[in-house]
């Protein structure tokens, strides 16, 4: 018979090698924050499954929110950067005309504006960044403005969108999210 010792050691590494499994949620999705309508300061979405939240800091805020009536009939710029383990992500989404709220289009043909993704050590390769304007074959999307209010100016919304350029992988930007005072 083993002594009761080596059922409680057995026990302890157990425990301690499950919770190391734990480090990663599989479910990216519920790491994001609410869609809310408050100018809470939030940004959340997915890249190519992986969750992409704004963190770091490199001399400017992290996420930032801006509105201009006067441009292309009223022009939203989101943008955001995310540093970690020397990487640097930063996407950015340029969209107009945006009046109201409702669904807009940001696909290549039909919406006037970019989204723009950079994922680099510092090193920049053809597919690691993807200037949409400029290099980008493929882009379908939707941005839906669910509160617009430019008394209080807070603007939030909820956006999708695929780009693709040719010899790169697509790049998915799904189930995004943003609140924020402009």
């Amino acid at each position: 018979m083993l002594p009761a010792r080596f059922y409680l050691y057995a026990s302890l590494l157990l425990l301690t090698q499950c919770s190391k499994c734990k480090q990663g949620d599989p479910f990216p999705k519920n790491q994001l924050p609410w869609a809310t309508q408050t100018g809470a300061n939030t940004f959340g979405c997915l890249v190519n499954g992986q969750l992409y939240l704004p963190q770091g800091n490199v001399g400017s805020r992290n996420f930032n929110v801006s509105y201009d009536p006067t441009f292309r009939g009223g022009a939203v710029v989101i943008e955001t950067y995310r540093v970690e383990n020397n990487r640097t992500k930063f996407l950015s989404i340029d969209a107009a005309p945006i009046t109201a709220i409702g669904s807009y289009s940001l696909d290549l043909q039909q919406g006037v504006g970019e989204v723009l993704y950079t994922d680099t050590d510092g090193q920049l390769s053809p597919c690691s960044a993807m200037y949409d304007s400029r290099d980008v074959s493929y882009r379908k999307g939707r941005m839906n403005i669910t509160r617009f209010d430019q008394q209080a100016r807070i603007i939030s919304g909820t956006f999708d969108v695929t780009i693709g350029r040719t010899g790169c992988d697509t790049l998915k930007v799904t189930q995004g999210r943003f609140d924020a005072r402009f």
